[in-house]
């Protein structure tokens, strides 16, 4: 029974929403990200590239996060940013040239995901988590909710539709011909049927932001401990989170990129992925896969489609149905000895929705040897597998939306 709750958001003033609100900073090519520091006094890049106020862009750690939550405040101070007197769900809605999105910002409850309510389909790293649980626990604040999604259901969507006749509280573009829109849904009977309607699903899925609930979860754990007053409703026993029907989901897969044949010359390693596949040279003919278990590849500048031999490899379940567990098990680990696909250095992932022409160019500029692209995998695998208790390889899936960050802000500490 998933527990969802409205909150009171710290977001931009209506006027202001359109240049405060903004991608990952990681998003920016570098000359992009400098020019909207030098140009924009209002984007949020400034409040988490807190080091540009004094030249230093360097700054690192516990003291780039306590000057990250200072920008924050100055923000408050400034009045760019305002929290809602009403605790709300938010209806936020994207549209995009090709996929629309909509759905609910709202507080997502940790003991949901430490009972598997809320469930994830990626290992996190230590690292990170205690990274990122250092960074909320210094700022006070998480502006880029988690992605969950959760089967249609028609009671939720009737209200959004309602909601979404009225005018939105913010509706702007961005350059990247994205519009967005928000409405508040803070009316105490409409907060009463989304609450409950979400108290009968059984499960909530990660779709994107596994380190960022990770983080939020580990925080929360240690707040409680050190707070001899705690009672389970405090701030830090939630995070934000954007709940998103499961058919407006768009799922697309990454590339694979080697930088070497591990010994083998072109001719060679083809011999070797005879065992398990058969191969059709395409040429200069771009292919893409049209089902699962197929594959295209791309070497010494040629495409090839590459067809797995189902009577040689062995299905033992779910994840080894996988297109991107198969090209481990057949391809990545035994014939060019990459282990840990995490973290060696020989591959390089990469998510490109154009025509798949990638593959070539990244191949042809001399900086790999071989590179491969598969189906991207859908929502049914990934529940399947999550729903099994397994994990899928890093950079299976690219899932969208990506969200903005700073539309809302939700506060752990208050």
């Amino acid at each position: 029974m998933a527990k969802i709750k409205p909150f009171k958001a710290v977001r931009p003033t209506r006027d202001k929403i359109a240049l405060v609100s903004a991608k990952s900073y990681e998003a920016y090519p570098t000359d992009e990200l400098n020019s909207k520091l030098a140009y924009n006094p209002y984007t949020f890049l400034h409040v988490i590239n807190p080091g540009y106020k004094y030249h230093k862009q360097d700054v690192t750690g516990e003291k780039r996060f306590k000057l990250v939550h200072n920008r924050y405040l100055e923000f408050k101070e400034d009045q760019i940013f305002l929290q809602d007197e009403i605790p709300s769900f938010y209806i936020y809605h994207k549209q995009t040239p090709t996929d629309s999105f909509c759905g609910i910002i709202a507080a997502t409850s940790v003991e949901d995901y430490h009972n598997n309510i809320i469930k994830k389909h990626e290992r996190t790293l230590k690292k990170r988590e205690l990274l990122f649980e250092n960074y909320l626990k210094n700022t006070g604040f998480n502006a880029e909710p988690v992605l969950l999604t959760y089967p249609d259901d028609n009671t939720i969507e009737s209200i959004i539709d309602r909601y979404k006749e009225n005018r939105p509280e913010y509706e702007f573009s961005t350059t990247d011909k994205d519009k967005h829109s928000l409405w508040l849904l803070n009316n105490e009977n409409d907060i009463k049927a989304v609450t409950e309607a979400f108290s009968k699903i059984n499960t909530l899925y990660i779709a994107d932001g596994h380190h960022r609930s990770t983080s939020s979860c580990l925080l929360a754990q240690n707040l409680a401990k050190d707070n001899p007053k705690h009672t389970g409703n405090e701030n830090y026993n939630f995070f934000m989170s954007y709940l998103l029907p499961e058919s407006q989901l768009s799922i697309y897969e990454f590339n694979r990129f080697i930088k070497d044949l591990n010994g083998f010359t072109p001719d060679e390693f083809l011999i070797e992925l005879d065992t398990y596949f058969r191969i059709e040279k395409r040429g200069q003919e771009l292919y893409k896969p049209k089902q699962k278990h197929h594959f295209s590849m791309y070497l010494n500048g040629d495409f090839y489609a590459l067809y797995l031999r189902k009577s040689i490899y062995e299905f033992t379940d779910i994840l080894s149905s996988l297109d991107a567990e198969v090209l481990y098990r057949t391809v990545l680990q035994p014939i060019l000895g990459i282990d840990d696909i995490r973290d060696d250095s020989k591959i390089i992932y990469s998510q490109d929705k154009s025509d798949g022409l990638e593959l070539k160019n990244k191949v042809d500029k001399g900086d790999f040897k071989v590179s491969f692209g598969m189906l991207p995998t859908n929502i049914k695998e990934i529940k399947e597998i999550v729903d099994a208790d397994l994990i899928m390889p890093p950079k299976t899936t690219y899932i969208e939306p990506k969200l903005r960050s700073a539309l809302t802000i939700y506060e752990f500490l208050k």
